[in-house]
This record gives C-alpha cells, structure tokens and sequence, in this order.
C-alpha cells in the first residue's frame, strides 16, 4: 500500500496501472468507515499477490486530485486500467464483495503466473538455455492454456528443436481457433510447409528442379510457391519470402492470396520476442522483419 499525493500520482497510479491494474482509496483520518476498509483493502491486496495495486489517497490533504475524480463521499475507490478510471464503489464493502469486485476486472492468479513463466522462459532464450525456455513456456500454457502468446512461442520454439510431433500435439487444442487468431495461423502454415516436405528425400535436387522450372517461366507460380514452401520448411525464411514476393509483384490476389499470407506468417515466425523495455519506449524492430514489412506494402500497395 502506498500513500500517493499529487507529486507522486503520475508515477505512482498513472503509469503503474498501464501494466497493473491500480486501486485508489479516496480517505481521511477523521472517517470511521475508512478505518473498517482500509485494513480489509490491505489484506486482500496481500492475498491477489500482485494481480492489482493498492493506493491511498488522503482527500482532505490532496483535495485537487479528489476534485479531479469527482469524489463526493469517502469511502471511495477506484480502479485504474491502462491510465484510466474503469470501475468504482462507494462506502465500506465486506472483503467478499470487494473481492468480487475486484474479479470482474484484474487478471485470474493462473495468467499471472503463466505471464511470469512466459517472461522468464523469452529471459532464457535470450540467454540461450533452450530447455529451459521450453520447461517454462510448457508450463505457462499448462497454467493457462489460454494464453495463445504462450503457445505460440512454445510451438515455435519446438519446431526450432525439429521437435515437429511434440509440436503437434502443443498446437493441438488451437487448431480450430487458429483459423481466426493469424499468429497461430502462421504456425500451423509453416508445419503444413515442414509436412509438405516430408516425402521430399534431396531437397537441394528438388530446389533445383523447381528454379529449373521458374527459369523456363517466370510466371510458373506453382513451382514458386512450392519453392517458397520448400525453403520454409528448411528455416531459410528470407529466401522464400523473395520467391513469394516475385509472386506478388506479378499477380498479388494469385490462389486466394496464397501468396500475401505465406509471406505474412513468416514475418510472424521470424519476428523476435519483444524485449522489455521501460515505460512509454517502443521495443526496437528486427532489421529483417522491417525490411521486409517495407518491402510488402510497396507490392501490395504499388
């Protein structure tokens, strides 16, 4: 619990809550309902562990911060997400309603523990340790299978070890939905590429074939794609996006865009984790992925 004043307020519930979601206590010593919630607030933000942020605001000291939430009675208490005000109530609740308050807006104890395994699993790839990168993300999808950000990077990662049947297996329960969310589309692409290529026993003798063929045509799109895909399931993701680009630059809606959307999921593969970054930063972008994202809109828009 933290006591905020106006010097304070910006850093203290402004910012904090744009990555947890912040609680304000609207109080004064004289208030004898204050005294009956404020020990309750206390103990249920030690009891969440972390999945909200509790402060306190005297109203008789910092009436300009009162004045600018328009509180007209204390007890009062507002929850902040993202910078702003999103819910509130009045008077000295019991805990079970504050609690059931409070769970109709911050995040279930499961996705925060699979959001801490997931950082300290792109903390140890980052470092390298592989294995442990995978134990964690298997486990934050485990605490939370709804975590697809999750499961992306652990699919991913799985694929990379040339694990393809535990990769499976991982995306399995997704399949259905990856027809809707696009990063979980681009994986099931690029195993679809992996499967295509598994009857293929010289894949340099194939390659060739197919360039043999492009050579003979330029607009020989099926040898394209299937080169494009031959490349990607081997990993060499850059060469297969400038055969999938010369598709494009001849004929950007060829087979339903088959095309754009290959080109798009390796873009999503090959895009790194996002490392943290402070407040009001924007990560950097990997060279190759903004190349070629620059490379596609002046296709695709041209």
């Amino acid at each position: 619990m933290i006591n905020v004043t106006i010097e304070n307020f910006e850093a203290e519930v402004i910012e904090a809550s744009m990555h947890t979601p912040v609680l304000v206590d609207f109080w004064a010593p004289w208030c004898g309902p204050c005294k009956v919630i404020g020990p309750l607030l206390e103990k249920v933000e030690a009891d969440y562990a972390g999945r909200f942020k509790l402060v306190k605001i005297d109203s008789d000291q910092e009436q300009q911060l009162a004045g600018a939430f328009g509180i007209k009675s204390i007890p009062t208490c507002v929850l902040l997400m993202n910078g702003q005000p999103v819910d509130g109530f009045m008077g000295a609740l019991p805990e079970g309603q504050i609690k059931a308050f409070l769970d109709k807006h911050v995040p279930a104890a499961e996705e925060v523990e699979a959001a801490a395994e997931e950082a300290e699993a792109l903390d140890a790839l980052a470092d390298g340790d592989l294995e442990g990168a995978l134990e964690k993300l298997q486990h934050a999808v485990e605490t939370n299978p709804e975590n697809d950000d999750a499961r992306f990077d652990l699919v991913k990662l799985l694929l990379e070890l040339e694990r393809d049947d535990d990769a499976k297996v991982a995306f399995a329960p997704v399949i259905a939905k990856s027809l809707a969310v696009r990063r979980l589309d681009s994986l099931n692409r690029w195993m679809k590429a992996r499967d295509a290529q598994d009857m293929v026993t010289d894949p340099e003798a194939r390659a060739a074939e197919l360039q043999a063929q492009i050579a003979t045509n330029k607009r020989d799109f099926d040898s394209r794609f299937a080169l494009a895909q031959l490349l990607m399931a081997h990993n060499q993701f850059v060469p297969a996006m400038d055969e999938l680009l010369e598709i494009l630059m001849r004929d950007k809606t060829w087979n339903e865009e088959l095309a754009r959307k290959t080109y798009i999921a390796i873009l999503d593969i090959i895009e790194p984790a996002k490392p943290k970054v402070a407040e009001g930063q924007v990560p950097p972008e990997d060279p190759t992925v903004a190349t070629y994202r620059r490379r596609l809109s002046s296709v695709v828009l041209s």
